[in-house]
């Protein structure tokens, strides 16, 4: 504001004698302020923090009133507008409690609760469970200010008292940004999405930092924040959210990996039913297998990972209706100990030899229990004169923990001399050194995951429920765990194909008509117009819109072309 006249430079002199009288005073203020609420911009004094809850109880119970909720429809207070709110609480209390004119004594109907509890991720982790809040309202034909509301609206804090008595009302296109003042938001879920992500990425930097402290403290404020939100992102939220606790407070309970292997292929099972991601694994690995076993009489199989045989009925199928009629196919399944001491392999193998006598498929299998891939010798594989086929779908990158284990395994390779190899792997890079790289990459990476989940007409079912359990394990073992307990060390195709080369091994192009073939398989699927495959450097790739999620790719031993397996 500028000031005329003759006095202007006294009226300027008072204005900046006054001004420091005012900061003195506002010092003084200062003195004795509750520092919590101070940190959220608002002056309570520790003192008057019993007669502000009674008056913020009493506040709440006239805002509930029906009547008096009437009578603020006709003034400033509208449902439609938004006030400045105070950094001064308690004077701002009186005031609205003035204006409303509610007597302490007034009998209230029960006004209908909105739950906007934050999720409580200490009662997740064995912690006792915290106080939650609730937002009382009378609710109306359409809430105002409601979670569910696309416009979103800001407020911002004011260090005058005398901000709320002018009942401003603040348009959308009116709000003032500044983040040199603490802010009260209510907001659309992408905007509130936005600040979720912020606050997980800070809460990994302060744990990287060893800022134990912060990272509790801004765990609060993420717990909150996830349950304003719907959808994938308040999944990405929860797992996330969930692993970073696990880590902040060293939640580490020893499992028994027998079990949770058996229990991870299960949901693996609905993880296949429910997404393509797994079904395009298998169908563009079989299809490299299949073109790489034309012509030939004898064929083995080697599946580094069996789980439930779910890829290898489909082969069976394929290799029945082959020109000339199948081959004698062998299949080795390789899969860790069960706990319960069970031959789960035999059965599973009972299974399958069932599947090929319907379709006249000579067939004959063979379970191998190991512990790692790491402890496969040659011998122990049986390979005859034959042409063999190694697979591994989501198997490598779980040893790359481990010192030296991917080398030896893929010498092992190497050494059976396979007419080709098919792997399938995360197109992401879960295996960083730095852990906020790594937590930044993960969060990228499956919040796309959940979002190509997200909807249709299975969300809700015990199906959907479980394939997002299955990743959720995935997110807390990239984020809370390290050493060898952390096995979901997922790295990019570049890296694989950089690594295979420096192995021995070449790479083999899975062709146009996988490519094909794969596309008409999304167009199956529900939601298939946001899948997307895509072919990088021979190998093919299935992400969601722009985003890579997992890729396929075909290889075999360099320089060996096809003479050597030819003569078996």
């Amino acid at each position: 504001m500028e000031l005329m006249g003759n006095g202007g430079g006294r009226v300027n002199k008072e204005y900046a004698m006054g001004k420091r009288k005012m900061m003195a005073m506002d010092q003084d203020m200062d003195a004795g302020m509750d520092e919590l609420l101070a940190e959220l911009g608002y002056k309570v004094r520790s003192s008057s923090m019993a007669d502000l809850a009674q008056k913020l109880e009493l506040l709440d119970r006239a805002m509930g009133n029906s009547s008096a909720l009437d009578d603020i429809s006709h003034s400033h207070l509208a449902s439609d507008s938004v006030h400045y709110n105070p950094s001064d609480m308690s004077r701002w209390v009186d005031n609205m409690l003035s204006e409303l004119d509610a007597p302490p004594s007034a009998t209230f109907p029960s006004p209908s609760v909105v739950d906007l509890s934050p999720i409580n991720v200490s009662s997740w982790l064995g912690y006792p469970a915290q106080p939650t809040l609730s937002i009382q309202s009378d609710c109306g034909s359409e809430p105002q200010l409601g979670m569910e509301s696309r416009e979103w609206k800001r407020v911002r804090t004011s260090s005058s008292s005398t901000a709320c008595s002018g009942g401003l009302l603040i348009r959308p296109s009116e709000v003032v940004y500044s983040s040199a003042m603490p802010m009260m938001m209510v907001e659309s879920d992408h905007e509130a999405g936005i600040r979720l992500v912020h606050a997980l990425v800070a809460c990994a930097e302060a744990i990287q930092e060893e800022n134990y402290k912060s990272a509790d403290a801004i765990m609060k404020q993420i717990t909150f924040l996830t349950s304003s939100q719907h959808g994938a992102m308040r999944k990405v939220g929860v797992y996330f959210a969930e692993a970073l606790g696990r880590r902040i407070y060293s939640l580490h309970p020893k499992q028994d990996h027998y079990l949770d292997s058996a229990f991870s292929d299960i949901l693996q099972m609905h993880f296949y039913e429910t997404c393509p991601y797994l079904k395009f694994a298998h169908f563009t690995a079989n299809q490299a297998i299949l073109e790489a076993f034309a012509g030939h009489r004898r064929v083995h199989v080697i599946d580094f990972g069996i789980k439930q045989g779910m890829q290898w009925p489909a082969l069976m199928q394929a290799l029945a209706l082959r020109p000339g009629g199948p081959p004698s196919f062998r299949l080795t399944g390789i899969a860790p100990p069960q706990s319960d001491k069970s031959d789960s392999l035999q059965q599973l193998g009972l299974k399958l030899a069932q599947v090929a006598r319907t379709i006249n498929v000579e067939f004959e299998f063979r379970g191998l229990v190991a512990n790692s891939l790491a402890d496969l010798e040659p011998y122990m594989l049986d390979v005859e004169p034959e042409i063999i086929a190694i697979n591994s779908v989501f198997e490598l990158h779980g040893i790359l923990a481990l010192p030296g284990a991917i080398e030896k395994v893929l010498d092992t390779v190497r050494s059976l001399r396979p007419r080709i190899v098919t792997t399938v792997e995360q197109e992401a890079n879960h295996n960083a050194d730095g852990f906020v790289e790594r937590f930044t990459e993960a969060l990228h990476y499956y919040s796309t995951l959940f979002d190509s989940m997200d909807g249709g007409s299975d969300e809700g079912s015990p199906e959907k429920l479980m394939t997002e359990v299955f990743v959720g394990r995935q997110i807390c073992n990239v984020v809370a765990c390290e050493g060898f307990e952390r096995t979901e060390r997922h790295e990019t195709l570049e890296q694989w194909m950089s690594r295979m080369r420096g192995a021995g091994f070449e790479p083999v192009n899975l062709g146009s008509n996988a490519f094909k073939q794969a596309n008409m398989l999304l167009a199956l699927f529900g939601r298939g117009d946001g899948y997307r495959v895509e072919e990088k450097g021979g190998s093919l790739t299935l992400g969601w819109h722009n985003r890579p999620l997992i890729a396929t790719s075909a290889w075999r031993v360099a320089g060996a072309g096809d003479g050597v397996e030819a003569a078996r």
